[in-house]
């Protein structure tokens, strides 16, 4: 054997020897990768496919053979992915029926008697995920203090022999089920022997009370159950035909779970995505900083988030579609705007910019896959952000003719009299979308946007992310490493989460404290058995309080053992800080929840440039004109270096743009930090 067969044969050894870590997210338009093999950090971008998990090996295969390693070295797989809400957004989701106590089957139908706009008198409220041909009553009944008419299993027999073969999946929520569940139980042993497919309790998806959010959130369970255990089923055959182990799904928690959880409570990944990422960005907080507002602009939507002392703010009070989920969610807010969204003019010339996206097919114009409409992305080419030479995922490069013409075309029709001004005309009503997203995480919750810095990620984010902290006063921009593939990086430093609550009413100036302490210990035994190392996990605890006589609670922390006293102090400190006022008025507590965290194993990234990394000069479009930038490749930028802009910062997942009067930097991680400078 001579030594060039030695050589292959050490370098096929160590693809196998080397242990690797593996993340991947499913957007819209791509399919990100994030493996890291000894710190070192390897990303690749695939275009997403219809059947998600194509996509997927696509993506390990690339990102595997770019970082050297064959793929059975992985060690680690966590994945997040859009199964879920994807199902829901687009009504493809299981044929759901809902079984529910006598005369209210058509809670999920009356919903709140509120308007999804104030002012809009012909807007309509989303159709219920159960059609009333496949909502069903039993005599069922229990109140608070108990169940008054047990559930005959007899007519929940004769439901199931009317479902058999005509729905997917089934939906159990009765009223009170929350403090006396075993009616939903005797109810689902039956539809379970009877039926073979997935049957989801509204006291397991969410034991809290409001009966309208328990139904629509555990009928949610069982419309997208059905389509995510599809998924990952065969996402977890296909990997292991590569010799991967089965994913670990990022939950809308923020926390990573096993596969087999999640196929069994598939509404904990409806926010899979978007949690990861802000998870991501929420690892690179600075110690100076006092917050973040996380920006993720991707192909199709951006998502804005806070993070404060580390940690994602999460709410229960959230809405996909227009449909109520009430389980933990990392708090997005979600608009139309990516680099895929379609610029035209409205019947009264106005210029609009999506939410309607290219998307991956056809794509935007300048992709060269088919799309003959114009895009932020487009505008972007027009304006010099990105270059004819610029490459995204998969080795695809940009057309700047199409990029033009589709852009002079808007123009025309928007009577501009060139084709920059389109450019410029699409990427400002992209931003203002964006600046509203942002302000309403900030400044409509009583936060003031200029105390935070913002973190922007995406394909599309670190192009728009200085001109968009202009307008909001925000001094600096945090652009990590990896930033282009960072909710895939996110899913390697993500905890393991588990969250279990229940509702349960009392004064606390009348509550029973060793009463309360069962319930959080039963919580917690609940949110524990569900990880995969208990005897590693922490165990936070939370009361949901309000004033006598409100609507709505405030969560707050709860001490170990449970004092009411505390609580009470707590509330009125939460209250103040959230609304501006305390009141002289009993405090309640509502409901109970516990989180179990095992804490993860974020990999360790330094940054170790080589090389000059000036590559080139465009002329690239700020408000002022046209400047010959200079163009850096982003991974060779020396560590605390400041280069003054304008300036063009490239990389293989994204572009970050540098306006006049900003500065950049890199840090030891290799986060790219923009700075805002004199006028």
């Amino acid at each position: 054997m001579d030594a060039a067969d030695d050589a292959a044969r050490d370098a096929a050894d160590a693809r196998h020897a080397t242990a690797a870590r593996l993340g991947v997210d499913v957007g819209g338009t791509f399919t990100d990768v994030a493996v890291v093999v000894d710190g070192d950090l390897t990303t690749a971008k695939v275009p997403t496919t219809d059947d998600q998990s194509r996509g997927v090996l696509d993506g390990i295969e690339a990102a595997c053979d770019a970082a050297g390693v064959d793929p059975d070295a992985v060690v680690g797989f966590r994945h997040a992915t859009t199964a879920a809400v994807n199902a829901v957004l687009e009504g493809d989701g299981a044929e759901t029926a809902l079984v529910a106590t006598e005369g209210f089957a058509d809670t999920v139908a009356i919903g709140r008697q509120d308007r999804p706009d104030l002012y809009d008198l012909s807007a309509r409220k989303p159709a219920p995920l159960v059609p009333a041909e496949r909502r069903f009553e039993v005599t069922e009944r229990a109140t608070t203090a108990g169940i008054e008419t047990p559930v005959d299993p007899e007519e929940v027999r004769e439901i199931a022999d009317s479902l058999d073969g005509h729905c997917e999946s089934v939906a159990v929520s009765f009223l009170h089920a929350y403090a006396h569940p075993d009616d939903e139980r005797r109810a689902a042993e039956v539809l379970r022997e009877e039926l073979s497919v997935p049957v989801s309790t509204s006291h397991e998806v969410l034991a809290e009370f409001r009966e309208y959010e328990r139904t629509a959130t555990t009928v949610a369970d069982a419309y997208v159950t059905p389509v995510v255990d599809d998924y990952l089923a065969r996402l977890t055959e296909r990997a292991a035909d590569l010799g991967i182990p089965a994913p670990r799904v990022m939950q809308s928690n923020g926390g990573i779970a096993d596969a087999g959880t999640v196929r069994e409570r598939a509404v904990t990944t409806l926010l899979s995505g978007p949690a990861a990422g802000v998870v991501g960005a929420g690892r690179f907080e600075r110690a100076d900083d006092t917050g973040l507002v996380t920006f993720d602009m991707g192909g199709t939507s951006s998502d804005v988030s806070l993070v404060r002392d580390g940690s994602a703010e999460r709410t229960t009070d959230a809405e996909i579609a227009g449909h109520p989920v009430g389980v933990p969610m990392v708090d997005v807010h979600t608009v139309g705007a990516g680099g895929g969204s379609i610029a035209r003019v409205d019947e009264g010339g106005a210029l609009r910019v999506g939410p309607e996206s290219a998307g991956a097919e056809p794509g935007p114009a300048c992709y060269g896959t088919g799309g003959d409409e114009p895009t932020v992305t487009d505008a972007a080419v027009v304006l010099g952000y990105l270059g004819a030479d610029t490459t995204l995922g998969e080795g695809l490069e940009l057309d700047a003719d199409r990029a033009e013409a589709v852009m002079e075309a808007l123009a025309d029709a928007a009577g501009l009299d060139t084709v920059v001004d389109a450019a410029q005309g699409v990427y400002r009503v992209a931003n203002a979308t964006m600046a509203r997203a942002i302000r309403g995480v900030t400044v409509e919750r009583g936060h003031d946007p200029r105390a935070f810095a913002l973190a922007a990620f995406g394909g599309a984010g670190p192009m728009h992310a200085a001109t968009l902290a202009d307008r909001l006063g925000i001094e600096t921009v945090l652009v990590p490493p990896g930033n282009g593939v960072l909710s895939a990086l996110g899913l390697l430093a993500a905890d393991e989460r588990h969250d279990a609550t229940r509702t349960y009413r009392t004064g606390l100036a009348e509550t029973d404290a060793g009463a309360v302490e069962s319930v959080f210990d039963e919580l917690a035994d609940d949110a524990l058995a569900e990880t995969a190392d208990p005897g590693a996990a922490t165990v936070e605890r939370e009361a949901e309080c309000r004033y006598a006589g409100q609507s709505f609670e405030l969560a707050v922390g709860v001490p170990d053992p449970f004092d009411p006293e505390t609580v009470r102090e707590r509330f009125h400190d939460t209250h103040e800080r959230a609304r501006g006022y305390r009141m002289d008025e009993p405090v309640d507590l509502i409901t109970c929840r516990v989180t179990a965290t095992v804490p993860g194993d974020p990999p360790e990234l330094s940054a170790d440039p080589e090389g000059d990394p000036l590559v080139g000069k465009r002329d690239v479009f700020f408000e002022s004109g046209f400047y010959r930038a200079p163009v850096y490749d982003r991974a060779r930028v020396p560590l605390d270096v400041t280069v003054d802009g304008p300036a063009v910062f490239a990389g293989g997942e994204s572009t970050v743009v540098l306006p006049p009067q900003w500065t950049a930097r890199a840090d030891e991680q290799g986060t790219l930090v923009l700075e805002a400078g004199e006028e």
